[in-house]
């Protein structure tokens, strides 16, 4: 099957936005990188999932929300590149009761936004997922974590979307749960979701059986909402105190070793305000790579790649990434 052209839409059944070679610094929190070659703003589920049909089986796909996690390199994306945080983005209850309940979040929803949707409607349990700066569907992506908390151990069950366009209910036992790592296990499960409606996930490129998550059901407590927005608000407070978030940046770049934390190693290489081109080692926070104005996606690249080199060979310690790289050179 060809590529749906943009004149074509309409006549294919899409709803949404096709564009060609678009600018990934715009929508990744780095805001540095290449262009994608193709770009789909879909308008709604069905949308998308008209618009994963259209697309010939071979096609690098790239389903991201605010890119908060991900670096383009300088030569772009020969693939496609789904945009989901607009349109997917529904936060709502879900069977709730005297003990607690659930909170359905679409994937292209704010992790802090379902944070403040569960205080609000006094519910313990979520507050974490304030000091995660991406979507519902990145931080089921990579089980994202801080403060104590991680996503899989409030999920009761996922959405999701393969690229026949079938859509599955799973539960976490369908999936193999490490630190910041999740992956599908091979043994088949989960079934087939008939419904209409939901929405996002992260990055794959082709491959038998890949599925993006579309969202997830969280099982909370009842609790507090006084308690809950008073922890919400401290731990806002931490994250300013910490982290250089007056400018560009994709979070924590590494995974912390067991037993240690990525940022010292990086600060006893002496690498804390250490820079490259426009990109910066923060020298607020070692695990945080900064644009400082006119970084490239090589520039940040290369620090990442310093920290890993230096840390190796001062520790013996292989760090290992939190963000995605993608893209040609």
């Amino acid at each position: 099957m060809n590529m749906v052209e943009t004149g074509d839409l309409a006549a294919a059944g899409l709803r949404g936005e096709l564009k060609r070679r678009e600018p990934m610094a715009h929508h990744v929190s780095w805001r540095a990188g290449g262009a994608a070659r193709t770009a789909y703003f879909p308008a709604d589920l069905d949308d998308l999932i008209a618009f994963l049909r259209s697309l010939p089986a071979a096609e690098p796909v790239l389903m991201t929300g605010l890119g908060s996690n991900l670096l383009v390199r300088d030569g772009g994306l020969r693939g496609t590149v789904i945009f989901t945080q607009r349109a997917l983005r529904a936060v709502r209850l879900d069977h709730l009761g005297v003990l607690g309940g659930g909170i359905y979040a679409e994937a292209g929803a704010a992790s802090p936004k379902v944070a403040r949707f569960a205080a609000l409607n006094e519910l313990a349990g979520a507050e974490f997922l304030t000091g995660i700066p991406g979507t519902v569907g990145g931080a089921l992506a990579m089980n994202a974590g801080c403060y104590g908390g991680e996503t899989w151990n409030i999920v009761a069950h996922v959405h999701t979307v393969d690229r026949a366009g079938k859509r599955w209910v799973r539960t976490p036992e369908e999936y193999a749960i490490d630190y910041r790592s999740v992956v599908r296990r091979e043994a088949g499960g989960g079934r087939q979701d008939h419904r209409e409606a939901a929405p996002h996930s992260s990055l794959l490129t082709p491959s038998r059986g890949e599925e993006w998550f579309l969202a997830a059901v969280f099982n909370l407590k009842r609790g507090s909402g006084a308690e809950s927005r008073a922890k919400i608000t401290e731990l806002l407070k931490r994250r300013i105190a910490a982290q250089p978030l007056n400018e560009p940046n994709a979070g924590s770049v590494f995974r912390n070793p067991q037993g240690d934390y990525a940022a010292r190693l990086i600060e006893a290489c002496g690498l804390k305000g250490h820079a490259i081109g426009g990109a910066m080692i923060s020298d607020k926070h070692a695990n945080f790579i900064v644009n400082r104005g006119a970084a490239r996606g090589a520039d940040i690249e290369a620090l990442i790649l310093l920290a890993e080199r230096s840390v190796q060979e001062k520790f013996g310690v292989a760090l290992e990434r939190e963000v995605r790289i993608v893209g040609e050179a």
